[in-house]
């Protein structure tokens, strides 16, 4: 449950940042609804959204396999359900996402991807566990336009994922819009 309010008076610019989630997402994000209790939080947010949307370097794949992994590590279930959602519509193998909480026993990544989600972890813990040898892993396959990408990425997921799992913030349903569902 949400430890601050998720309700607010039905301003006009309310009703703008309303429309604009359901407009992208089908639904109003409860971390939007969060952010509009301080405008200039809400509009710093998404600046560095949009801007970090345009990030390109870095295999989406890889992108999203670090990002799902920080939200594990925190425990952000609003994250990982939102997670799996917007990387599912980015093409992203939704076995590859599934197996994220339990990567290591897991057989479905390559060496790159688990090199790439121990790196998200280390950057993860607190005090951060990098050591050289995993950079060095890295840059066997990764420029440094890339590393550098993905590491201002796991450091934006944890910025995301710390502040709504702080907040209470728990998954809102976004995963069941992607799976699969027999025909009838």
């Amino acid at each position: 449950m949400a430890r601050i309010g998720l309700e607010h008076e039905r301003t006009w610019f309310v009703r703008l940042a309303e429309w604009g989630g359901r407009r992208k997402y089908g639904k109003v994000p409860d971390p939007g609804k969060v952010a509009l209790h301080n405008r200039r939080v809400l509009v710093s947010t998404l600046l560095l959204e949009g801007t970090a949307a345009r990030w390109k370097a870095l295999d989406p794949a890889l992108k999203a396999l670090a990002v799902m992994v920080v939200s594990a590590r925190i425990g952000c279930s609003w994250c990982m359900d939102f997670g799996y959602w917007e990387f599912h519509h980015q093409g992203v193998d939704p076995v590859k996402l599934r197996d994220v909480p339990g990567w290591r026993d897991s057989d479905v990544y390559t060496d790159l991807e688990r090199a790439v989600m121990d790196y998200a972890e280390a950057m993860t813990a607190t005090p951060p566990e990098v050591t050289d040898e995993q950079v060095e892993r890295l840059r066997q396959d990764l420029t440094d336009e890339q590393l550098v990408e993905l590491t201002a990425m796991v450091s934006l997921e944890n910025y995301r994922s710390r502040v709504n799992a702080a907040l209470g913030l728990t998954s809102q349903g976004f995963k069941e819009f992607c799976e699969l569902r027999p025909v009838r």
